[in-house]
């Protein structure tokens, strides 16, 4: 910084004293009313009653009009627009007779002609004993603001119109995906000679197509076949995994019905489809069911699956392990696990995907279980397959968010009363 003084030794120091005096002398002689005139906002005071008694250039020329035009002969509220002079009326002069100063309020000015947005304060001046004198406002342009604010809301608008689009086009994802769902399961369950049937699809998102299934189909006049499974994965490849598992299921079945070769079967097709780095594999269990006078002779096999649950007719429930069955589609030679059993009148037979099993319950999320689910089944009076999935389904029902996975029920059993009930699947939608 340079430090002015009185006198100079070198002749450049004069001059630089010379001009820095000249700039003070500038400023000194610039007045405020020169500020005030060409300030960058409009300035205007007001007498009490509104008429306009000072207002600078700036605003003037917002305005397009001239001095003469303004002073002494018009009001503040005639340079607003309509809708702007009826809240100047209603709200803003109320305001500020009320509070001696209101600040920031957007209005409209006729600006040459066009409406032109501006934010408005004013100011109430008083005399030394309190008595208002006049009113000093500042008006500020707001049309970047306006513009602003336009395409914000232009913005919001977009983004809610995407939003509503959006949920019209989730919508119908679902629905089809819903469609495509039942096309993978049986519309309903056949009617069964001495046989009660009954079956539960829980999807856990409706956003994504499971892979679990199930199916009852006649193998001859005199016996039938079922399976359930669930396909590693979700959405449409696990989809399409699901088509080709339960078609294959049916053609072997038909093909040869004994539950470990109609396995052998589908493991086979599997493996040979999706050798190619995309390996897709799942578990299932198949089993013939044969009436015999008043019970049903069962054998299955299982290949990965959990094992298959008998609520007894004296209210014993009971596993019928198939230990050792390995996944379907991994190896291109897989063992399975047969098993036999009788279901006399009264007896249901359960099977599940591990959604049920796997789900997070109580605080501490714990798995449900095997045990779990064998206590409830024991719990159920046994009132036959339909009462055993009416109970279970509410059970599900009470796992809310701690079921994240698909689940699919079959419970298969003989009634403990003739005739047989015919039973419609139940699916969530």
């Amino acid at each position: 910084m340079m430090c002015l003084t009185d006198q100079a030794s070198e002749p450049g120091e004069e001059r630089d004293v010379d001009a820095t005096d000249a700039a003070f002398t500038s400023l000194l002689e610039d007045s405020a009313e020169e500020l005030y005139e060409h300030a960058p906002c409009g300035y205007l005071s007001t007498l009490m009653d509104g008429t306009i008694a000072k207002i600078n250039t700036t605003l003037l020329d917002w305005l397009g009009l001239d001095r003469a035009q303004v002073v002494g002969r018009m009001p503040f509220s005639d340079l607003l627009t309509v809708g702007g002079k009826l809240y100047h009326e209603t709200h803003f002069a109320p305001l500020l007779q009320m509070k001696g100063e209101v600040s920031g309020i957007a209005l409209d000015i006729k600006a040459a002609g066009q409406r032109m947005p501006v934010l408005v304060t004013s100011k109430v001046k008083v005399s030394g004993d309190g008595e208002p004198l006049l009113i000093r406002t500042t008006i500020f342009d707001a049309r970047d603001r306006r513009a602003y604010e336009a395409e914000l809301l232009r913005g919001r608008q977009a983004a809610e119109e995407a939003r509503r689009q959006a949920e019209a086009d989730r919508g119908r994802l679902q629905e089809a995906l819903a469609v495509l769902q039942q096309s993978l399961l049986p519309a309903e369950l056949p009617t069964i000679p001495g046989l009660e049937a009954g079956s539960y699809y829980h999807t856990a998102s409706p956003d994504l197509l499971g892979g679990d299934f199930y199916d009852l189909f006649p193998l001859d006049a005199d016996r039938w076949a079922f399976f359930l499974g669930d396909v590693c994965g979700k959405g449409p490849k696990a989809a399409a995994v699901t088509s080709l598992t339960r078609y294959t299921l049916r053609a072997a079945a038909l093909h040869n019905p004994d539950p470990v070769t109609v396995l052998t079967t589908l493991n086979t097709v599997l493996h040979e489809r999706y050798t190619s780095g995309d390996t897709r594999y799942c578990t299932a269990i198949f089993g013939v069911l044969e009436p015999v006078e008043d019970q049903v002779a069962v054998h299955l096999a299982s290949g990965g699956h959990p094992s298959a649950l008998i609520q007894r007719a004296d209210g014993v429930a009971e596993y019928l392990l198939t230990p050792g069955g390995m996944l379907i589609g991994i190896l291109p030679q897989a063992q399975f696990t047969d098993a036999r059993t009788q279901l006399l009148p009264g007896d249901t037979l359960l099977l599940y995907t591990d959604g049920l099993t796997e789900a997070r319950i109580g605080p501490q999320r714990e798995l449900y279980g095997d045990d779990a689910l064998r206590a409830f089944t024991a719990a159920q009076p046994p009132a036959g397959p339909q009462a055993l999935i009416t109970a279970l389904t509410e059970l599900i029902a009470g796992f809310g968010g701690g079921l994240d996975d698909d689940t699919a029920l079959l419970a298969l059993g003989v009634p403990a009363t003739l005739p047989v009930a015919v039973t419609t699947p139940v699916r969530e939608t």
